[in-house]
């Protein structure tokens, strides 16, 4: 399916909570080496440290080990404002670091880009339907993603964030993956956030939370992504 010599998409990748640009490279190796003709994957850090376990309340929505905390552990925004902690399933009024967020992607674009696409995993992923929304009403010149891939999405259970689901469904094209064994991020949840999107695409995979990439997966990314070359080459 790759032309010989074509420049490969550029995606830029967003980590999901306790992780970092380095852990999350370490966890899609696999994906990379799958996508290697098609996407070069660019990572990125989340702009707030957590706090160290045992310093406050740590939150129970963590990635992969909900009581394991990687070194340099990074959260994109908090819902427990006091703790300093993050869990998908909180209900809130208000969360705290949002905004650092979305300039530490601006950012990104600036200086790394520019990418043609946005790939995010759990919290991160929800990030990614946020600046979905962010671009689409014409907020953030910077950001110009032709697609996202969203893997263990959902919806942010804050009420400040409700703004980002208030609109038209999002037109930019969208490939939505999700465990069905997922523990952390049920697949009922990550199922919540397709009605945002236009014509979302889906890869249900029977394993829990982590981005998976067995050679089952690989026409269902190849396929998706080989709409945004022409001819052999990026549109």
């Amino acid at each position: 399916m790759s032309a010989p010599g074509r420049a490969p998409l550029r995606l830029l990748c967003v980590h999901g909570y306790r992780q970092n640009d380095a852990t999350f490279r370490d966890k899609t190796g696999a994906l990379r080496k799958l996508l290697k003709k098609q996407a070069e994957l660019v990572y990125i850090s989340a702009p707030h440290p957590e706090p160290e376990q045992g310093a406050t309340t740590a939150g129970t929505g963590g990635e992969d080990q909900p009581d394991h905390q990687e070194a340099d552990s990074r959260g994109w925004w908090f819902s427990d404002v006091r703790a300093r902690s993050f869990d998908a399933a909180q209900q809130c009024e208000a969360s705290l670091g949002l905004e650092d967020s979305v300039d530490a992607v601006r950012e990104a674009v600036r200086t790394l880009g520019p990418f043609d696409g946005i790939l995010g995993f759990s919290q991160g992923a929800a990030l990614v339907a946020m600046l979905c929304a962010l671009q689409e009403r014409q907020v953030e010149p910077d950001f110009r993603f032709r697609f996202a891939i969203l893997v263990a999405g959902f919806r942010s259970a804050c009420a400040q964030h409700a703004k980002f689901y208030a609109s038209a469904p999002l037109a930019i094209p969208s490939l939505h993956v999700f465990g069905q064994t997922d523990r952390v991020i049920p697949e009922a949840a990550s199922r919540e956030l397709l009605p945002r999107f236009e014509r979302p695409e889906v890869l249900a995979h029977p394993g829990g939370h982590f981005v998976p990439a067995a050679s089952a997966h690989r026409h269902v990314y190849q396929e998706f992504l080989e709409k945004f070359f022409v001819k052999g080459e990026r549109k």
